[in-house]
């Protein structure tokens, strides 16, 4: 059995990737075994792959610091893998596939494309073309490894259980839509006034069930506050694991999120997913495994993207770009499935 030591420390949405690419990778390659490295919260996503055993990375407290890393140095050698693929080349990842390499283990690390995304991005002067999809970078780690993967770029749909608490929303013959209306950054989300005209709108017709997703206390009130005004709503924020969050997307027939990690979930248990683009684009190669670029809703213009991670401001002609998105393109978006 090889064993092969994967790294990807955070965010949310880059870590689900990695699992839908591990899933592939496993069933090509039944003669593998995965130590996934990443934070103890991410663990669910890689629950239903095989041959994968988990590995928690604890920043704040035991792998803080320098020492830190070499404290997980020690714990990952225990394992006596012979390949490690960092998938994050942050300086973490970085120093800890430095030790691992002089202590004779084969390494790679992800070529992110920095230039490439220097030129999409800049204000002046950009390139606007698709760049490789970031699942795809992920890959060709492996493949530089030494091992062939090819992946489907499909949604395969997961058999998972439904929770208990929804069971009867879930079962029911209604169209079932989970929305992920938050992102960590706010020139990615979509204004939630405008959201909420999209709600309003569908439950009128009382064909859809709506599950919200995402965020802390904030978002959970806002939610909450959906959930007392439309009978169609669950809020599942704060009631939930992400393990079972996973299985309540599985059953759902989509999955609305901003440029997110709402997006990529989906994608992990094979939900189509309508996302939202504003000041990023899905040139950058973050669109989820398996999505369409026709199912991206988005308005075209010269000052986009402004930034890979939607953490700049993106003006277009004194509009936000998110703001260019209304509420009846997301509609007519739903009505055309």
């Amino acid at each position: 059995m090889k064993r092969i030591i994967v790294t990807r420390f955070s965010a949310m949405g880059d870590v689900a990737m990695v699992a839908s690419v591990l899933k592939e990778f496993q069933k090509q390659h039944d003669d593998t075994e995965i130590i996934m490295v990443s934070r103890k919260l991410f663990s669910a996503f890689f629950e239903h792959i095989p041959r994968v055993k988990f590995h928690a990375f604890d920043p704040k407290h035991k792998h803080k610091g320098l020492g830190g890393i070499y404290t997980l140095f020690k714990e990952l050698k225990v394992y006596k893998a012979e390949f490690v693929a960092d998938l994050h080349n942050n300086i973490r990842s970085r120093t800890l596939g430095f030790l691992f390499k002089i202590a004779g283990y084969r390494t790679q690390i992800l070529d992110k494309g920095r230039q490439e995304k220097k030129e999409l991005t800049r204000a002046e002067n950009k390139i606007k073309k698709q760049l490789k999809l970031t699942i795809e970078r992920y890959a060709d780690v492996f493949r530089n490894l030494g091992f062939a993967i090819n992946l489907s770029h499909t949604l395969q749909k997961e058999q998972r259980l439904i929770p208990t608490e929804l069971l009867g929303s879930l079962a029911s013959d209604k169209k079932k839509i989970g929305i992920a209306p938050f992102a960590q950054h706010s020139y990615k989300v979509f204004p939630l006034s405008k959201m909420e005209e999209v709600i309003k709108n569908l439950s009128e017709t009382k064909q859809y069930e709506f599950f919200i997703f995402g965020g802390g206390a904030s978002e959970k009130a806002i939610a909450e506050s959906w959930e007392q005004k439309y009978k169609q709503v669950k809020n599942t924020i704060g009631n939930f694991t992400v393990s079972q969050e996973l299985d309540i997307i599985s059953h759902l027939d989509l999955m609305i999120s901003m440029d997110s990690s709402g997006m990529h979930m989906a994608s992990l248990v094979g939900t189509r997913c309508l996302s939202i683009w504003g000041a990023t684009h899905p040139y950058a190669g973050f669109l989820g495994f398996g999505q369409s670029y026709e199912d991206c809703i988005q308005v075209e213009h010269s000052n986009r993207p402004s930034s890979v991670y939607g953490n700049k401001p993106c003006d277009c002609d004194g509009v936000e770009a998110i703001d260019l998105v209304s509420s009846e393109m997301i509609l007519n978006k739903i009505k055309e499935l």
